[in-house]
């Protein structure tokens, strides 16, 4: 009968599993809210990263997100991506 007890759970694990093919198909898992195609993964994505913020997220959706390689704070990320790039040049060419 495929009868959902838990409806929660089977929303949340329904857009886990579609972030888990955006992964496949883009390399990341970096939606966007804005993005048209996908624009609600985009805002459960975001809603993810709040609900981690405020020590809202259990710690079982945490290690499945982390499991796929989910970026927390993408600008984070972002930046550190960046400084490991001028750092790499510095160490090749002798200056910034």
């Amino acid at each position: 009968i495929g009868f959902i007890w838990d409806v929660l759970e089977h929303a949340w694990c329904k857009k886990f599993n579609e972030l888990c093919a955006f992964k496949a198909q883009n390399g990341h898992c970096n939606v966007y809210q804005n993005d048209e195609q996908n624009k609600s993964l985009g805002v459960w994505v975001n809603l993810q990263r709040v609900l981690y913020k405020k020590n809202a997220l259990s710690s079982d959706r945490i290690q499945q997100l982390n499991s796929i390689g989910f970026i927390w704070d993408p600008l984070e990320h972002e930046w550190n991506e960046y400084f490991n790039q001028l750092c790499a040049s510095k160490e090749k060419n002798g200056h910034c």
